[in-house]
C-alpha cells in the first residue's frame, strides 16, 4: 500500500515544487520557505549538492506532517535512483524515461514519473510500471496536447513540467493533468538569497491550486 499511499498525497498536493540550487544550503532554505507557503510537494532534484543530504534533512524535520511528500528529481540512472531511495526519497523523477530505474522503484513499491514527450515513450514507461508520466518540458506542448495524448491512452496519468504558470494552471487541470511540477518563476527569488518571495509566491500557487480544486 505504501506506493498507492504515495501517489495519493502527490495528486492531492496538486503542485509539485521542482527545487533546485548552487549550494544545498540554498536549496534546503527553498524547500522550507516553500512548504511555509502552504505547497506540500517538494521535488529535490540531484543537480543540487549533497541532494541525498537535503532529502534526509526534509525528511526528518516534517516526518510528523503527513501529508508532505518529498522525493527526488532528475534521476539518469539506477544508481541515483538507489541512492535517493536509501535517503529516504519517497518517488523518483527523471526527465527521460529509464527502464533499469523504473524496475528499481517497483522494487521498492517508489513511484516513478519519467519524462515523455511521445505515445511511443508513454506506452513503454506504462508497460514497465509508471503511474504517472512527467510531460517535459511541458513548455513546449502546452495543455492542448494532454487530450492528444489520452484520445489514444485515456489511462495515463500525466503531470506536466515545465512552462507550467500561475496564468495556465487552470488550462492544466482543465485538461485532465493530475498535478504539476512547477519551478522557474517559483524558485527564482532564491538565487539571490530572498527566501521571503520564494513563500510569497508558493503562497500564490497554493491559493490557485485550492482555487482549482474547488
Amino acid at each position: 500500500m505504501k506506493k498507492i499511499d504515495i501517489l495519493s498525497r502527490l495528486k492531492n498536493a496538486g503542485v509539485i515544487a521542482v527545487v533546485r540550487g548552487k549550494t544545498s544550503e540554498e536549496a534546503l532554505n527553498a524547500c522550507h520557505a516553500i512548504i511555509k507557503g502552504g505547497l506540500t510537494g517538494i521535488e529535490l532534484t540531484f543537480t543540487v549538492p549533497q541532494a541525498d543530504q537535503v532529502i534526509k534533512e526534509l525528511l526528518a524535520t516534517y516526518q510528523e506532517q503527513e501529508e508532505i511528500v518529498i522525493g527526488a528529481g532528475t534521476v539518469l540512472d539506477a544508481v541515483t535512483a538507489r541512492l535517493a531511495i536509501l535517503a529516504g526519497a519517497e518517488y523518483i523523477v527523471s526527465p527521460c524515461f529509464d527502464k533499469e530505474t523504473a524496475e528499481l522503484c517497483n522494487l521498492y513499491q517508489v513511484p516513478y514519473l519519467p519524462g515523455c514527450m511521445t505515445i511511443d515513450e508513454i506506452k513503454t514507461a506504462l508497460k514497465s510500471g509508471v503511474d504517472i508520466v512527467k510531460l517535459f518540458p511541458g513548455s513546449a506542448f502546452g495543455p492542448s496536447i494532454v487530450s492528444a495524448f489520452k484520445a489514444p491512452m485515456p489511462q495515463v496519468n500525466i503531470m506536466p513540467t515545465g512552462g507550467v504558470s500561475l496564468e495556465n494552471m487552470q488550462d492544466w487541470f482543465d485538461a485532465g493533468v493530475v498535478t504539476v511540477g512547477v519551478g522557474g518563476n517559483l524558485l527564482a527569488p532564491a538565487a539571490t538569497g530572498d527566501f521571503e518571495k520564494v513563500t510569497e509566491v508558493a503562497k500564490q500557487y497554493a491559493a490557485k491550486m485550492k482555487e482549482i480544486a474547488g
